[in-house]
């Protein structure tokens, strides 16, 4: 229950309430991934994610659910096992603390359920994703709480290093280079580039 409350967490940036009313119906597993649907939000905006299978987790949820008792009279996802009862809302929001304590983490206590959608705004950020995106993602109305994520990940203050001390851009920069069969160059040196695109065009 905790790999796979970690995975749904992280995977769509989503809130301990919204794990806990998920049921069986929410999700739908197209085979190389799994559909979710967030139908009630905080924000009253409904949502749906993807988790594709990388790792093992598509397996980690199919075995979950398999271990489902076989007569439990409600559909939400997760349940205990034995007493196939709803697990609940605090038990849910100990899911990061318990994933602290496993990884050795100094206080452990600091790692509530809202860690959950915290690390996935916080990826997203440092993946250079943009403000509307991750918006999106975590369901949020206002634009400001997105803008907290951009302006405080690493991706970012990185971009901002570089312009400032080494005078760097993230200006595009267009290049062309004509290559026929009597002067292929013997090599193309790149230096301090990234989010770089290569098109070739080859004509016959």
């Amino acid at each position: 229950m905790i790999k796979v409350g970690l995975i749904l967490g992280i995977a769509g940036a989503c809130r301990t309430d919204e794990l806990v009313n998920l049921t069986v119906d929410d999700i739908e597993d197209v085979g190389s991934s799994l559909i979710v649907k967030i139908p009630n939000t905080k924000t009253k905006i409904p949502r749906i994610f993807v988790v594709t299978d990388m790792g093992n987790m598509l397996e980690l949820f199919r075995k979950y659910l398999s271990l489902r008792p076989p007569h439990v009279k409600h559909k939400r996802l997760f349940c205990t096992t034995k007493q196939e009862n709803p697990v609940g809302k605090n038990t849910m929001g100990k899911i990061p603390s318990v994933v602290a304590s496993y990884l050795k983490l100094p206080d452990v206590a600091c790692y509530t359920g809202h860690c959950l959608q915290r690390s996935s705004a916080t990826l997203l950020a440092d993946a250079g994703v943009d403000i509307t995106t991750i918006k999106r993602h975590a369901g949020w109305k206002s634009t400001t709480v997105a803008e907290g994520y951009v302006e405080n990940s690493i991706e970012n203050k990185t971009k901002i290093a570089n312009q400032v001390l080494v005078g760097t851009t993230t200006s595009a920069i267009t290049k062309t280079v004509n290559v026929s069969e009597s002067n292929i160059p013997s090599n193309i040196n790149f230096e301090n580039c990234t989010n770089v695109t290569f098109n070739l065009n080859v004509n016959k």
